[in-house]
């Protein structure tokens, strides 16, 4: 039924601020054109102007001169127009840019908000209290326990310095007396000998040779 009438199904997309500017640009581009085209006629009618005298043939010229230069500053004043919409455009474009780059960071922004609530929301602070306590209770008992065991059983808690050398020198003089009464003991003659040993010379005797002999 469309087709009948004329009428595409299809609609074309719309164009973008890019294409508009693309487009903006090819016309600026044709106009530069036309404009660089009227400065060589009015070089040209200026330059036939010089060699004329006054009169009707000047005047003609002269005439032309003048249509072309009312063209040439339509087209300049076109130029100036598509040049201050094409400025409109792309700051257009850019702040539109901006503004896509400001939602995407928002947008980023909040996904991470929402995320940090999230994991926020699994955190018990009364229980990260109470497990510092008993972390704090246990290290307690583990010190008393470490101190209960390196406690010595027979060793009095303060000893004095001056009591501890005395007795080091007690029993160096104690040692001393043991060494020299067991000296005096090996020389002792036991009781049940009367008479004690005579000494032999290291040298044999006259007579004992004798005897020997």
């Amino acid at each position: 039924m469309n087709r009948i009438f004329g009428t595409s199904v299809s609609k074309k997309p719309k164009p973008s601020l890019q294409d508009a500017i693309a487009s903006t640009d090819a016309r600026v581009a044709s106009i530069e054109v036309k404009v660089k085209k009227l400065d060589g006629e009015l070089a040209r009618y200026k330059e036939q102007m010089s060699k004329m005298r006054n009169g009707p043939g000047k005047n003609a010229i002269q005439q032309r001169a003048l249509r072309t230069l009312k063209q040439k500053r339509m087209y300049e004043s076109q130029l100036a127009q598509l040049a201050q919409q094409t400025f409109n455009m792309e700051s257009a474009a850019l702040t539109t840019e901006n503004m896509r780059n400001t939602m995407a960071t928002v947008d980023a922004l909040q996904a991470s908000n929402k995320e940090i609530k999230k994991q926020y929301g699994k955190i018990n602070i009364d229980k990260i209290e109470d497990m510092h306590d008993e972390m704090e209770e246990m290290l307690e008992r583990a010190n008393e326990i470490q101190e209960s065991l390196g406690r010595s059983y027979a060793v009095p808690d303060e000893l004095d310095e001056e009591d501890l050398e005395a007795e080091l020198e007690a029993l160096q003089f104690d040692e001393e007396e043991e060494g020299a009464s067991y000296l005096a003991d090996i020389n002792k003659v036991p009781d049940f000998i009367d008479e004690p040993p005579v000494e032999l010379s290291e040298t044999p005797t006259h007579e004992a040779l004798k005897a020997t002999g």
